[in-house]
């Protein structure tokens, strides 16, 4: 069957379809909180502790499997880790113990985390140095992400917290994708040291300067990820229904940002349009903390698409920087940078508990500039 899903199918559709799988995972994280807040009675900080939960380990294990797929072929990451992602959200709603709760999501962290280098290294295989093609890899992580708000609320609205098994289908779907596009995708290996040194020279220093600029977007959706749902009902007075809508926004405009940074980087140039995005970014993020009422809604959406146009484009550069350890590079710039931003959420939510959301979100203004600042030295790296 799999064999007759992979012929039919391109194998960027299927590590796209796989990618969106697994990633409903990430987002169904932040999605729970406000549920964990109003039926567990959790305070910010706690909440925001999950979402700490599911990125810690996953920023620490990323990048060690970005090296081990480095030197061993390991296909059979993509269906394994996509189940372990899943088991863990699965599980965490049906316990009243808040350490339990927190290993779950944790172990959906790993495999997530898992799940990434091994994807995107056969992505770039499939896409043949395609920017285009790589945007649509990029595209199913963030429909993943999109989705998940809402199939979270659906599935809580109508069984509880303690329905949160139901939410094992996506994984289920997304190993028989992975399957498909094990069967579709021979990535290739380095052979030997004369392989990997005719593939290029490592550029570490342009690498760390742009996986910098990824912390730094990191953190910023991950904090909008974690608190715009309160954040947006508390603003609007629209009630929990609006806080799904303003997460739904923020992930979904992710989608059309991911899409339209190929078609741009097509025409400008990478490294041109990743730095342009950081900056235009700075004036969205600033809109979602201060418009007040609805029209934040909107600036969510400007906020989002500028934080993901850069998402494949970062993947292609940082692979193209270690031309010589892709495992590697995928595994920082696609899991390992993107995790780091959710070690900041617990400081957001303490300052929250503390001050108010709007004073714990005003920091995140910083990030994109910073992010700026990072980029303005950087050099489009040769393409092998």
């Amino acid at each position: 069957m799999t064999q007759q899903l992979a012929a039919r199918t391109g194998p960027i559709t299927l590590l796209a379809a796989g990618h969106a799988c697994v990633d409903v995972y990430q987002g169904a994280i932040a999605a729970l909180v406000p549920f964990f807040v109003v039926e567990r009675g959790y305070s910010y900080a706690a909440a925001a502790g999950l979402v700490l939960a599911a990125s810690l380990l996953s920023s620490v294990v990323q990048p060690v499997f970005g090296a081990l797929t480095d030197r061993w072929p390991m296909p059979w990451l993509l269906p394994v880790s996509t189940l372990v992602g899943g088991i863990g959200v699965a599980l965490c709603g049906v316990t009243d113990s808040y350490p339990l709760a927190l290993a779950l999501v944790a172990l959906s962290g790993i495999g997530v985390a898992a799940f990434h280098p091994e994807s995107a290294r056969a992505a770039r295989a499939a896409s043949r140095g395609s920017h285009t093609a790589m945007s649509w890899f990029s595209l199913g992580g963030n429909l993943g992400f999109a989705t998940a708000p809402v199939v979270v609320a659906v599935v809580v609205a109508l069984g509880g917290l303690r329905a949160t098994p139901v939410l094992l289908v996506p994984a289920v779907l997304g190993s028989a994708f992975c399957l498909a596009a094990m069967r579709a995708v021979a990535a290739p290996r380095p052979a030997d040291g004369r392989r990997r040194a005719a593939e290029g020279t490592d550029d570490w220093a342009s690498f760390g300067r742009l996986s910098g600029s990824v912390v730094c977007r990191s953190i910023v959706f991950v904090g909008l990820s974690a608190f715009v749902a309160l954040y947006a009902a508390e603003r609007t007075g629209g009630g929990e229904a609006v806080g799904s809508a303003a997460l739904f926004v923020l992930y979904l405009g992710g989608a059309v940002g991911t899409v339209l940074g190929g078609t741009l980087a097509n025409r400008f140039g990478r490294v041109a349009v990743v730095r342009w995005s950081n900056a235009l970014a700075v004036f969205a993020v600033a809109g979602v903390v201060f418009v007040p009422g609805p029209a934040m809604l909107g600036f969510v959406a400007l906020t989002s698409a500028c934080l993901y146009v850069p998402f494949s484009l970062s993947i292609t550069l940082g692979q193209d920087y270690l031309p010589r350890r892709v495992g590697t590079a995928s595994g920082v710039t696609l899991g390992l940078t993107v995790s780091v931003g959710g070690l900041a959420s617990p400081l957001i939510g303490a300052l929250a508990d503390h001050t108010s959301l709007q004073a714990a979100l005003a920091p995140l203004i910083a990030f994109p500039a910073l992010g700026w600042l990072l980029l303005s030295r950087l050099r489009e790296p040769a393409r092998p």
